[in-house]
């Protein structure tokens, strides 16, 4: 790639961070959206999440190797759920899970 094709893709990138990501905070600074957007654009963190989830917890050939390998991911969840629920916290959330998981991978094994 030559040093003018290099430009010209940094000058496009920058553009179009500077587009979507700048103006919108200039152009919106100060004004209050709509109930039924301010709702919508309420759903993108956790949709965000949960497709970052779900994309961990389901891969293609998970039943390789058995049925308790590829269950532990799923009770480990679960134990997240049900403890975020209860308390409300991310990080009793993170631990209950990350325990969650090690002792039923101990198990397993």
């Amino acid at each position: 790639m030559s040093w003018t094709e290099f430009w010209i893709v940094f000058g496009c990138c920058a553009v179009t961070m500077l587009a979507c990501r700048v103006l919108p905070l200039f152009l919106l600074k100060g004004r209050e959206l709509p109930d039924g957007l301010n709702r919508a654009l309420g759903f993108i963190p956790p949709a965000a999440f949960a497709a970052l989830v779900a994309n961990d917890l389901v891969k293609p050939g998970m039943f390789a190797d058995g049925l308790w390998p590829a269950a532990a991911p799923f009770a480990a969840a679960v134990c997240v759920v049900a403890v975020a629920l209860k308390t409300k916290s991310l990080l009793w959330s993170a631990l209950a899970g990350v325990a969650a998981f090690a002792l039923l991978l101990a198990i397993g094994s």
